[in-house]
């Protein structure tokens, strides 16, 4: 293989490997069922549209990275407690 075909490994699913080796199913199922409740969904709602419109604030444009940061690893950690379950035949 040379350079140019290798894609580097994602650094945040890299970072987070030990957390996915340390998952039982139990815990991983907790991960997959995580979901943001009422009030954070409607506040990334509102972020999103402003972001969408071009009208973030300074403070609005940090609070809305802040959850997109955060999904981020929430997104790495479910990926990773799914493969847990899959491994143990409960998904």
């Amino acid at each position: 293989m040379n350079v140019t075909e290798y894609a580097p490994p994602n650094l945040l699913d890299r970072l987070l490997a030990p957390i996915g080796e340390c998952l039982t199913p139990e815990v991983a199922q907790k991960f997959v069922n995580l979901q943001a409740d009422a009030v954070v969904q409607a506040r990334l709602e509102e972020l999103a549209a402003k972001s969408t419109a071009g009208s973030l604030t300074d403070a609005e444009r940090a609070e809305y990275d802040s959850y997109i940061h955060t999904l981020d690893v929430l997104a790495v950690l479910q990926a990773k407690a799914r493969g847990v379950l899959k491994a143990h035949g409960s998904g």
